[in-house]
């Protein structure tokens, strides 16, 4: 077959071989299928793969919350548990008229464990979230172990009372062998906060 010799007008296609028709036909159906995989298909594709991604996140989400919700009754325990831990430590908290006998109380622990106070200065209050914290600034001379007595009475009392930035040295004056001087930061807590007494403080007074 002399392929000079056909007439490739489309016109006369009924005239072409045989062999020449069907490659013909063959070309056109290999473009047709291209184009509908190209047009169609790999639109189709891409959003098959984008929802078989969100159903494995919707598995990996489903498994997490499950895994929640097994648990949920030791979660629930725990909230429980922490709620009940606070209130005992808003308990713990002095009200606004409560301060200052516990500034007099921490005075007396410190008289009573032997040491004699050089400072005590109260700061202004720094508000946090749902209380507001009083710092107290001291510096107490004695031994070192009426320190050690003053930092266990502090922590001993009734109302919430912490100890910050501690520094002892010995003291040198007056010739007092083995007696030392602390600067410290005592804390203590109260939840009222911007003047306005919480819930828990109000239901703390009418428990007494």
């Amino acid at each position: 077959m002399n392929l000079s010799e056909i007439n490739w007008d489309f016109n006369e296609a009924g005239t072409w071989p045989l062999p020449v028709k069907a490659a013909t036909i063959l070309v056109i159906c290999i473009l047709v299928f291209g184009a509908g995989v190209y047009y169609d298909t790999l639109d189709q594709l891409a959003a098959l793969d984008a929802s078989e991604k969100k159903e494995l996140e919707l598995k990996q989400a489903f498994e997490t919350k499950q895994k929640k919700s097994i648990n949920l009754p030791d979660y629930q325990n725990q909230l429980a548990q922490i709620e009940t831990e606070l209130e005992d430590m808003i308990r713990q908290m002095p009200t606004q008229e409560e301060v200052a006998s516990l500034l007099i109380d921490i005075s007396q622990t410190g008289l009573a464990s032997g040491l004699a106070f050089r400072l005590f200065k109260p700061g202004i209050p720094v508000r946090k979230d749902f209380y507001s914290e009083l710092p107290i600034n001291i510096e107490v001379i004695g031994k070192y172990e009426e320190l050690g007595l003053f930092v266990s009475g502090l922590a001993s009392l009734p109302r919430i009372v912490t100890v910050h930035d501690v520094t002892i040295v010995p003291e040198s004056k007056e010739g007092k062998a083995g007696e030392m001087k602390m600067n410290a930061t005592v804390k203590t807590y109260n939840e009222s906060v911007g003047g306005e007494e919480s819930t828990a403080t109000k239901k703390k007074r009418g428990q007494k």
